[in-house]
């Protein structure tokens, strides 16, 4: 990391470098544009569109496999030839565009697909700019990344509450309008603050000469993170049902009524994913301090595999509490969806953020891009294979659809351990060979 970056004279914003503000309040409206429209878009292809429900759930799977799939390649082309300040302009306008042709039914499949593509552009250019505000040795870069984490749940938690009460109660479109105007917002910050982020780093042939050789170990340390990846593609055809099926049973299944005469709109409870990342986040890491100092120090991959175990498990309680309901033919409580999303969000923090930082602590020196790319990759088959058992939705009943999709979790929870019992605490495993690989 260069030392040519921001002066330490200069004054700093909450204890950090200003760039790390400009940089958490663009991802925090780009996250309100990208989940408040995701948080309607099920409901407007099978209520406005009129598409069965099978058919939206493909589509919605696979819009949600592209928008991990292009970050792989809009990476590589801010790396080697547009920069990541102008893919990040690019990116934005690209999404904001894509949400506003949302407006016009007959622009539906070229508004995904602008989304995703400026989305593939934007979503690695501006986190890796977090890295380059701080000097070497500057201990607060550690507490930036969950900084930056809150800023991505801050905007996660305001968009369905927004976009999905306009979509709901005013039309779909005014829903789609208010996440265009949160990417122009995103855009703006960006803009206006520029002058507080890094400088480009080398592209080109400076960059592919400083870059380290691509041996043995990077090799098999690269084999290793693919091998967990495939797990994690498993993990994911459970995990985000989150916004296809459960957004389907949240209007059909669920009595949201709270008061007579006022219901809960169903795109609320996409929020309280967020809020519960808020709330339980530091409480987790403070457990995992408080036991690192006394010596106890779960594996990643272990960690990664409970974390599994209870998103199983959250969807097994969900499919008991359907098929009751079911068999009496009444709707369930919402109270038991809002407990099922604390319970799911508690399992995704065990595994997500813990599978990104392995993947971050793992990489090969000199490839650390390449290794992250390999991590969005888990995000799109797994969300493909999403979309395809959400196909099953219409043909097994509630019940058994939630128990199976906890099965799913299940299969990806024991991989996770058996993998965890035969590499050991891997992460300490950092010496030039890299970790060994399970023979084949």
């Amino acid at each position: 990391m260069s030392n040519s970056l921001i002066p330490a004279s200069e004054r700093n914003w909450f204890g950090h470098p200003r760039g790390l503000s400009v940089l958490f309040l663009t991802e925090m409206w780009e996250m309100f544009s990208f989940f408040g429209m995701r948080a309607i878009l099920v409901y407007y292809m099978t209520k406005h569109l009129d598409m069965g429900q099978e058919y939206a759930s493909l589509v919605y799977g696979a819009y949600a496999a592209f928008v991990y799939f292009t970050p792989v390649f809009g990476g590589m082309v801010a790396d080697r030839w547009l920069g990541k300040r102008n893919a990040v302009v690019i990116g934005g306008a690209a999404m904001a565009l894509g949400h506003f042709m949302m407006s016009s039914e007959p622009l539906f499949y070229p508004a995904l697909a602008t989304i995703a593509l400026g989305n593939g552009l934007f979503l690695p250019s501006l986190a890796s700019q977090i890295e380059g505000l701080y000097r070497d040795g500057d201990v607060r870069s550690k507490s930036a990344y969950n900084i930056y984490y809150v800023g991505i749940n801050l905007g996660g938690f305001l968009a369905p509450l927004v976009c999905g009460t306009l979509g709901e109660s005013y039309g779909w479109h005014w829903g789609f309008a208010a996440a265009g105007f949160g990417m122009l917002l995103s855009l703006v910050i960006y803009l206006a603050g520029r002058r507080y982020l890094p400088p480009e780093p080398a592209r080109g042939a400076a960059m592919r000469a400083a870059r380290p050789p691509w041996n043995r170990a990077a090799r098999d340390r690269f084999a290793f993170l693919i091998v967990i990846a495939a797990i994690v593609v498993i993990f994911r055809g459970a995990y985000e049902q989150n916004g296809n099926t459960i957004a389907l049973w949240a209007d059909t299944g669920i009595d949201r009524q709270l008061v007579s005469g006022w219901v809960i709109p169903m795109t609320w409870f996409q929020s309280v994913n967020s809020l519960v990342v808020f709330a339980f986040t530091p409480v987790l890491v403070a457990r995992w301090a408080r036991l690192a100092r006394r010596g106890v120090e779960t594996p990643l991959l272990g960690k990664m595999a409970f974390g599994a175990v209870i998103v199983g498990v959250s969807y097994v309680a969900l499919g008991i509490v359907a098929a009751w309901n079911e068999a009496h033919g009444t709707r369930a409580s919402w109270l038991w969806l809002f407990g099922w999303f604390v319970l799911f969000t508690i399992g995704e923090l065990y595994i997500l953020p813990v599978g990104l930082a392995l993947f971050g602590r793992l990489a090969p020196e000199g490839f650390r891009a390449t290794s992250i790319a390999t991590w969005f990759f888990a995000g799109f088959f797994g969300n493909l294979l999403a979309g395809a058992l959400g196909t099953l939705w219409s043909v097994l009943s509630h019940g058994w659809f939630f128990a199976l999709i906890g099965a799913v979790s299940g299969v990806a929870a024991m991989l996770l351990y058996a993998l965890s019992l035969r590499m050991g605490n891997v992460e300490h495993q950092r010496a030039a060979t890299g970790p060994a690989l399970p023979a084949h």
